[in-house]
């Protein structure tokens, strides 16, 4: 969920500079939607519904009934990013990744930035995200986060915010990739008229990253597999289309066994040694040995055999306590912490309802404001105060004062908008963006990232699983 839907249409930044004067990066945009009938829309609308159908491009849904395998509407006008703002967001990106993987080292370690203060312990420590099996275990290059997905919002011209960080297993990549080819496929004439930076090398990239973060005891070229839950999980899709375009095995927990502490694949052949994994699958199902004991789907020893050195896993378990929503406030003190530098992209001002004055605010200005989860995603477990009931509020109020370490609360945004195809014609939808960001021994970031839209007029629900879209996003080149 982006966070946030108060009824301030009047006062939302679109990014083509809709209704008034376009911004440069839409001129050809605009000239093509004003040339293009909308029944020609339509039609390429349907082509593209056709084409993922046919491809396979689904997330499962099997909590609801129906048809678990759905279809993400994809929005067939893209979301453009001139070069000049994409370079200040790539800077932002890189120092925000580089903090986050420093704090995760340290509070691994010698807790600096707790005996400094600058973090409170009891907010690490007892945090459900803290994996203390992870104590003194030294990851390749001290990366804990090889993959990072960084949500961000826009409210105006040069006013970017991160929303949230996804430090964990972070989807949403194989749309990206999926959404310029059809692009591509679809609008060749208008493709060809911009300098467009390609994001067609990601799979290279990760694989590249992975490749870097590979044991140092491993003999010759390491051996990478991709370890998903399953047919059954929301992002299935995507756990085969990477392992596929990256050239590696597809597996899961069964497929793995651990002998003397060193990782094997069973295949046709024989068992495989495994280098690095590049996982899919929660902390707590990797191994039943060390974490949840009725895992189905991890491998037993897993653990023993990072901690041992011999197997990289990617993300590294514990890593979501750099991206708790609890611990999202002092993000830009971990920037100046251990970066010396001040913050180049903002966060969106946070109330910690665990701390008592922060509590208290939230409680008194209730309809202004958005709780959600510090463990929550998906847009599930949220309060949208400014559209929420009286009822609802004064039931959320209760569930705050019972468990404020749960929640987090932020004020309304009024969120950009893009120009978007839906049933009543063009017009403007709110969006986000995630960018994705590798991080081995370099740190490489595809240009552009995933474009989430809401597709209903109003509202900012962006998140596929509550009926919100895709867009290809386009970073001008030069």
């Amino acid at each position: 969920m982006t966070g946030v839907a108060r009824p301030i249409e009047a006062r939302v930044f679109d990014e083509m500079g809709a209704p008034h004067e376009c911004v440069p990066q839409y001129n050809l945009i605009q000239s093509w939607l004003e040339a293009t009938p909308p029944e020609q829309l339509e039609r390429k609308r349907r082509e593209a519904e056709l084409l993922f159908r046919r491809i396979g491009i689904t997330f499962s849904v099997h909590a609801e009934g129906g048809d678990p395998e759905r279809l993400i509407p994809f929005d067939i006008i893209p979301r453009i990013l001139s070069a000049a703002e994409w370079e200040h967001l790539s800077r932002g990106l890189v120092q925000r990744v580089r903090a986050l993987n420093a704090f995760a080292f340290d509070v691994y370690h010698k807790r600096d930035i707790l005996r400094a203060d600058k973090v409170p312990a009891e907010l690490i420590l007892r945090n459900d995200s803290f994996c203390a099996d992870m104590q003194d275990c030294d990851p390749p290059h001290h990366v804990y986060s090889h993959i990072s997905g960084i949500d961000l919002v826009r409210t105006g011209p040069d006013d970017f915010f991160v929303l949230e960080d996804n430090c964990r297993t972070p989807s949403g990549v194989s749309y990206m990739l999926e959404n310029r080819e059809a692009m591509m496929r679809l609008f060749p004439d208008l493709y060809a008229r911009h300098r467009i930076a390609p994001v067609s090398n990601y799979p290279e990239e990760l694989r590249a990253t992975l490749h870097s973060v590979a044991p140092a005891r491993c003999e010759g070229e390491p051996v990478i597999a991709v370890l998903t839950p399953g047919p059954f999980n929301s992002a299935y899709y995507e756990h085969s289309f990477l392992a596929d375009e990256m050239g590696v095995e597809l597996v899961e927990g069964a497929d793995l066994v651990v002998d003397d502490a060193i990782v094997y694949m069973r295949t046709t052949e024989g068992l495989k040694r495994i280098d690095v994994i590049y996982r899919r699958i929660d902390d707590a199902f990797l191994d039943p040995l060390t974490f949840m004991p009725d895992s189905l789907v991890g491998c037993p020893g897993l653990f023993s055999a990072y901690r041992a050195g011999n197997v990289t896993l990617a993300n590294a378990p514990g890593a979501g306590i750099a991206d708790d929503k609890s611990v999202y406030p002092y993000v830009p003190e971990m920037i100046r912490f251990y970066l010396g530098e001040e913050p180049i992209l903002a966060n969106v001002p946070t109330y910690f309802c665990g701390r008592a004055s922060d509590l208290a605010y939230v409680l008194d200005h209730l309809p202004d404001l958005v709780v959600k989860e510090t463990r929550g995603s998906g847009g599930y477990g949220m309060l949208i105060g400014p559209q929420a009931s009286r009822t609802e509020l004064d039931a959320f109020g209760a569930k705050l004062r019972a468990r404020p370490y749960d929640y987090i609360a932020q004020p309304t945004l009024a969120l950009s908008t893009c120009p978007t195809f839906v049933a009543s014609g063009i017009a403007p939808r709110h969006v986000d963006l995630r960018p994705f960001v590798l991080v081995g021994k370099e740190i490489r970031i595809t240009p552009g990232g995933l474009t989430r839209v809401a597709l209903r007029q109003g509202s900012l629900v962006v998140n596929s699983s509550q009926g919100g879209g895709t867009k290809d996003t386009w970073v001008l080149e030069g």
